[in-house]
């Protein structure tokens, strides 16, 4: 009996070591296969935005000493327009978006086309001061690059969306120099509150791999390593709440004025060319009415709101509405740069309203915006670090959590996926995208102070209501004895 039993243990210590065993090595491989794989994409991805940004660069500097080369801008719309229209529309709009709208609805099946005609219709929006940003590109171009080495090796639908998801850390970890962020931003980015773990590994590779690729083909970047000394922690941790309250704010407006210049571009009942003619000439009379500041990656300003703590208190208004006009009338480029522009000097006009240090809450505004405008906290969190240094890590994280949620269910991505709900008296629908959600309010769940303010109003109204239904009353019968009298 003994004996039986003492086989029956073994038999199943045997099966249970068997499974370890064979799960351990199936994992072992699979580590090895995608760093192998993400490991390819960063270099291929690493060269691409290298090239992007050198022939940026050139394009740049050839207008650098012309005064009114933005003159050019309603010419270069209309060729990015007509260039993406006719040779590959998925390039279309602010990169990024289409990549995200490509993972969901096509399993990140994206045409190779885009790739060189993104490239080419951001160069020429961006040569002649279109106000856009450069890491959509390096995004799509990234994503492209990525589809195209899965069908080369015929992945699955599963792995393919992995492989390109890696393409988007890679190229916003190789346009700016940050790639733990880059790499988080492209697991981030695709859902609304949720994070893509199982890419996780693949993306950090792929990061850092473009990184340090486009880094050996000489490309350089821009860091802002921040000492500070705060006198008073609870004064600070209640500034930096206020802050992420302020920057919510000032990336719903962000939002709501690009929502509703692309409404506006797609009422125009007119063709795509004048549509992009009309956007250059609207550019034009803005940059003669105000200053060109406003125009192109708007580099300088940052750099001034980041080192020196200067801009002015409308700096960020007037590029968000230069971007929102670009990008409707047909403009190609990203959104990041300029939600950047528009972060740092907001920050600068927030320390000014309360005689704060400007280059801090420049720099908390800088990922704060971002956080909000792309429902991506932890990456904008990470991105402070990498730019500014670690002691304005935590003060980071505080900002960019508060803007994200203060942001509510709206973004600057519309096929961005809702993944949680940021409040439970909010019910949006979980899966759907951004674009087609429509907040409902209710009173379940919330706090007493809400609860008494919903219980106020309904009693007013109600009250109203009567008060209005008594004056009718004795309206009409004043009238009945007027019209009675002899």
């Amino acid at each position: 009996m003994r004996n039986k039993e003492n086989e029956h243990l073994k038999d199943i210590i045997k099966e249970e070591l068997e499974i370890v065993f064979f799960e351990e090595v199936v994992l072992f491989f699979s580590v090895i296969k995608w760093i192998f794989l993400a490991t390819i994409v960063g270099v291929l991805v690493g060269i691409s935005t290298t090239l992007f940004l050198k022939t940026l660069d050139i394009t740049i500097s050839l207008h650098a000493d012309v005064q009114y080369y933005y003159l050019l801008l309603p010419i270069a719309i209309l060729i990015s327009k007509l260039t993406i229209k006719y040779l590959a529309p998925e390039a279309e709009g602010h990169g990024t978006e289409k990549v995200i709208e490509a993972i969901h609805k096509r399993n990140g099946k994206i045409d190779v086309k885009v790739v060189p005609v993104k490239l080419a219709a951001t160069v020429v929006t961006l040569g002649a001061g279109g106000s856009v940003g450069k890491e959509g590109p390096a995004a799509q171009i990234g994503a492209g690059i990525a589809s195209l080495f899965a069908d080369f090796l015929r992945f699955s639908d599963t792995d393919r969306k992995k492989i390109v998801v890696c393409g988007i850390s890679a190229g916003f970890a190789s346009i700016f120099g940050t790639p733990i962020s880059g790499a988080l931003f492209g697991m981030e980015v695709l859902f609304l509150g949720s994070v893509m773990y199982e890419v996780i590994l693949p993306s950090f590779v792929s990061g850092i791999v473009a990184y340090q690729t486009a880094r050996t083909f000489g490309i350089s970047y821009e860091y802002f390593p921040l000492s500070f000394y705060v006198p008073s922690i609870t004064h600070f941790l209640t500034y930096s709440v206020l802050a992420g309250i302020f920057f919510g704010i000032i990336a719903v407006i962000f939002i709501e004025i690009l929502r509703l210049t692309e409404a506006f571009f797609h009422k125009l009942r007119w063709k795509d060319v004048y549509k992009a003619i009309f956007g250059g000439a609207v550019l034009i009379a803005l940059t003669l009415i105000f200053s060109d500041d406003y125009l192109g990656l708007g580099l300088d300003r940052i750099h001034d709101a980041l080192v020196v703590g200067e801009a002015k208190p409308y700096d960020f208004l007037l590029k968000s509405i230069f971007t929102s006009i670009t990008l409707a009338s047909g403009g190609s480029g990203g959104i990041v740069t300029p939600l950047f522009f528009v972060g740092s000097t907001s920050g600068v006009l927030f320390a000014q309203l309360l005689n704060l240090n400007r280059r801090i809450f420049a720099a908390l505004g800088f990922v704060g915006v971002l956080a909000g405008a792309a429902n991506t906290p932890i990456s904008a969190s990470i991105m402070a670090i990498e730019i500014f240094g670690p002691k304005i890590g935590p003060y980071a994280a505080i900002v960019s959590v508060i803007s994200f949620l203060i942001t509510g269910h709206r973004s600057v991505y519309p096929s961005q996926r809702i993944g949680i709900r940021k409040s439970p008296s909010v019910e949006v629908e979980i899966g759907a995208e951004v674009e087609e959600v429509r907040p409902v309010i209710r009173p379940t769940g919330v706090s007493p102070i809400a609860k008494a303010y919903y219980r106020i109003r309904r009693l007013a109204s109600l009250l109203l209501g009567r008060w209005g239904g008594y004056r009718r009353r004795f309206k009409r019968r004043g009238f009945r004895r007027k019209r009675g009298r002899p």
